[in-house]
């Protein structure tokens, strides 16, 4: 009996043994088939962009193919509804931003929860806003641009592409910030910003850089500051809002991008897949090549992208609800 009790024993032992290989096996074989990454925006812009950018490239540390999936919607819905019902297996990513945190404030009602149904994986970007007058305008810096503001309650106009997206609530905050009472007028979209700017229509414009950056360049349009926590790269001599002090001392509003995955993903694919990315963006040449679309590279870990989208959510929800904005 005792002998057969050994056996028994060696028996289990190797089998559970045997076991862990195929564990480990199975673990280590992810990815085994093509990733897909689903983005909200239509092909050509900032979200694009950068998805195919570090897509390539985690591509290629992972050793298999990633797809882009544009599914361009108001507020992103289809793509996040494709994403959060999709399997929890690690192999469909949503590009997630500033504009899902503005989408999970400004909308009355969605298929998904971007706290409940997504899990995050990493940041993958910012992109600076500013704000921008005509170079033959009568504002030269933001100072003049303020007081003429608070002396002229209600006569200053503020352009920006349509209602709800982050650059119409980042003017939205900015005028709260700076204590001025402001006409903040959306455009379908950036080009008819610069159109109503460069024209006289608009006393200034609040959008994102990167798309501005041709009118600054041809001398069209004058930068009066960016809104994030220092000064961007491409225009080290345009300060900063937040350096106007008083009340815009702690202003700092940005776009971003990110990667989450479905919120039942296995944790152990969540951590290969953020670190792969965050070794992706720390390659000089997807910094650099992210730099020249007026891109800034920045990773996170999982918790980190977690806190910033509740923290946006939170913000963007109170901006709405202080400029009286009616939900959608």
């Amino acid at each position: 009996m005792k002998t057969r009790r050994n056996l028994l024993t060696a028996a289990t032992a190797i089998t559970a043994a045997s076991l862990l290989p195929l564990s480990a096996n199975a673990q280590a074989a992810f990815p085994s088939k093509p990733i897909k990454i689903v983005v909200p925006n239509a092909a050509g812009g900032a979200a694009d962009l950068t998805a195919r950018t570090v897509g390539q490239k985690l591509g290629d540390a992972l050793g298999q193919s990633v797809i882009i999936d544009n599914k361009p919607s108001a507020g992103g819905v289809v793509a996040g509804d494709l994403v959060a019902k999709a399997e929890p297996d690690g192999y469909t990513l949503l590009l997630v931003s500033s504009g899902t945190a503005v989408s999970q404030a400004l909308f009355k009602s969605l298929p998904f929860d971007t706290m409940r149904d997504f899990a995050p994986v990493s940041m993958l970007a910012t992109f600076d806003l500013a704000i921008v007058v005509s170079e033959t305008g009568r504002f030269k810096t933001l100072a003049e641009l303020l007081a003429y503001g608070k002396a002229n309650p209600g006569k200053l106009n503020i352009g920006t592409p349509n209602i709800g997206t982050t650059q119409n609530l980042a003017a939205e905050l900015f005028k709260i910030s700076a204590g001025i009472e402001a006409q903040v007028v959306p455009f379908n979209g950036t080009p008819p910003v610069i159109t109503a700017l460069r024209g006289g229509e608009l006393d200034a414009a609040i959008d994102i850089l990167g798309p501005l950056m041709p009118q600054i360049n041809a001398k069209a349009l004058r930068p009066l500051a960016v809104l994030g926590d220092k000064r961007a790269a491409q225009l080290p001599n345009v300060p900063a809002a937040r350096e106007s002090g008083g009340s815009l001392a702690s202003f700092n509003v940005a776009s971003w991008n990110g990667l989450a995955v479905p919120v039942k993903t296995p944790r152990d694919v969540v951590a290969r897949l953020a670190r792969e990315v965050q070794a992706v963006l720390a390659q000089p040449d997807v910094s650099k090549r992210l730099l020249e679309l007026n891109l800034v590279a920045q990773g996170s870990t999982p918790e980190q992208l977690h806190t910033q989208l509740a923290n946006e959510i939170k913000r963007w929800d109170e901006v709405i609800t202080r400029a009286k904005i009616a939900k959608q």
